[in-house]
């Protein structure tokens, strides 16, 4: 199976964009190496700022940029897209609804050796809860370039995610992006699996190892967290007897409370939350993190498995 790293598949999709959208902009924190905007600076040199480890000045300097019809791009990781520069993140440019794409690396555990001060666990919560704030997230390569050309054609702001690490390339994921829409990946059982970002891959291995068990299993993807399609999860969940949810974040405000929240007024269903738990991460290699915080097939396999006692 190839690995390859979401936040290249973003770094590629804007050197494509800039000859098609002139008024593309791209800002950095002073991590251009680390999330491959520096990809983009050598080739358009002149449509690249670096703002320095000011985060909540990048962002202020992106909303600047799009009220003057710019469409910019402000990178940075994660943790500091979401905690350092969530007052510019919701005052500066969700508030007035600006054209403004927040593009976070780093984002989850598997952020690795940088340890609990890098790995944001809380970033989907956070923006899911800004008005005006679409939230992708993506879970491989092609689909990050797919949501990053997406992303840029959307009028208002997004939250896209991205990850540090090399992660599975899921052929499943790929083709027609839309912002909003879930991808059925395996048809509606008896159970249903529901990711986003990365943890598609484990959720069709759990899907096939149970299927092989004998249990009959459908897979959601959700690379748009807010706003969740809600109709396609309903419709999958019709016949089902319990819904799994698994997701490289918290367990608290993410897709599983999304989910669950969704059911609870509409269809109500047993449901299961992977993820992280109420903790911080640790240092470690990224393949060690998912392992030691649940994040695999095995653990949904279990999640189902319990459901189904």
């Amino acid at each position: 199976m190839p690995f390859k790293k979401t936040r290249q598949g973003y770094a590629d999709a804007l050197i494509e964009l800039a000859p098609q959208i002139p008024e593309l902009i791209v800002l950095d924190a002073d991590v251009a190496k680390a999330t491959q905007t520096c990809d983009f600076e050598v080739v358009f040199p002149d449509r690249f700022f670096n703002c320095g480890t000011a985060e909540q000045n990048e962002l202020s300097v992106a909303a600047g940029l799009a009220l003057e019809g710019y469409r910019p791009f402000a990178t940075t990781f994660g943790m500091f897209a979401t905690k350092r520069a969530a007052d510019q993140l919701r005052n500066s440019i969700c508030y007035g609804n600006l054209n403004v794409i927040v593009a976070a690396t780093h984002s989850g555990i598997s952020t690795g050796g940088d340890g609990a001060s890098h790995q944001t666990n809380e970033d989907i919560a956070i923006a899911r809860v800004m008005p005006n704030l679409t939230v992708l997230v993506p879970g491989d390569y092609e689909e990050a370039r797919l949501a990053t050309v997406a992303a840029a054609r959307h009028e208002g702001p997004v939250y896209l995610r991205l990850g540090r690490d090399q992660y599975p390339v899921v052929p499943e994921l790929h083709g027609d992006f839309e912002i909003g829409k879930a991808k059925v990946l395996r048809p509606a059982g008896d159970y249903l699996i529901v990711s986003t970002g990365i943890m598609a891959s484990e959720a069709l291995q759990a899907a096939d190892e149970l299927e092989r068990a004998g249990v009959s299993v459908g897979v959601v993807h959700m690379p748009t967290v807010k706003p969740l399609d809600i109709a396609t999860l309903l419709a999958e969940c019709a016949n089902a007897k319990g819904v799994v949810t698994i997701e490289e974040h918290s367990i608290i405000g993410g897709l599983g409370e999304a989910v669950a929240s969704c059911l609870s007024e509409n269809l109500p269903k047993p449901l299961r939350r992977v993820g992280v738990m109420d903790c911080f991460g640790e240092s470690g290699q990224a393949p060690e993190l998912l392992d030691k915080f649940g994040l695999r097939a095995r653990n949904v396999v279990a999640a189902v498995k319990d459901l189904a006692s």
